[in-house]
């Protein structure tokens, strides 16, 4: 099998749940897909060293995250806050006012709290893997992780969140 192949074979596969994350990671439907695009790019042009890793996933999200917070911290004097949010695209059956609030509030918080929570319970890694994608010990990122909850939910209480919530408030 050709290396255009195989990896047009894992994009394809694979590149709903890392525009999904992507989005997690961002905000915006259309900064998400230039970072898929960017993240699968360097996918590519490192392919053979890629299929030899462990996992191909995990290599991916850890790309991904490491060119979302490298493009971040590069324009992060330009970047205005709006208020306006992308359209939901939820599936059929969720809320998509449950959807809005929750990712309302985990673009308030910080980057690197805010990858923690998208890598440890979007993509429901572990603690370890998180460490690994993020560069940090172990501890680090379960101190991170209590700091980025309980930001979360300061933020959550502040909008007088919906009943749904509770489980967060805990």
């Amino acid at each position: 099998m050709s290396v255009d192949t195989e990896f047009t074979a894992y994009a394809v596969a694979r590149a709903q749940r890392l525009r999904d994350t992507a989005y997690l990671l961002c905000g915006d439907w259309h900064a998400a897909q230039d970072l898929t695009q960017a993240t699968l790019v360097k996918l590519y042009t490192a392919w053979k060293r890629v299929e030899r890793a462990e996992s191909i996933d995990a290599y991916a999200r850890q790309v991904m995250l490491r060119t979302f917070l490298d493009t971040r911290r590069l324009k992060r004097s330009t970047e205005r806050p709006t208020a306006d949010l992308p359209e939901s695209a939820a599936p059929a059956g969720d809320d998509p006012a449950l959807r809005l609030t929750l990712l309302s509030a985990l673009a308030r918080l910080p980057l690197n709290r805010r990858a923690v929570l998208v890598l440890r319970f979007w993509e429901d890694q572990s603690v370890e893997a998180t460490a690994q994608a993020m560069g940090l010990s172990v501890s680090a990122v379960k101190s991170l992780t209590q700091r980025a909850l309980a930001e979360l939910r300061a933020v959550l209480r502040d909008d007088t969140v919906l009943a749904e919530l509770d489980f967060l408030l805990v």
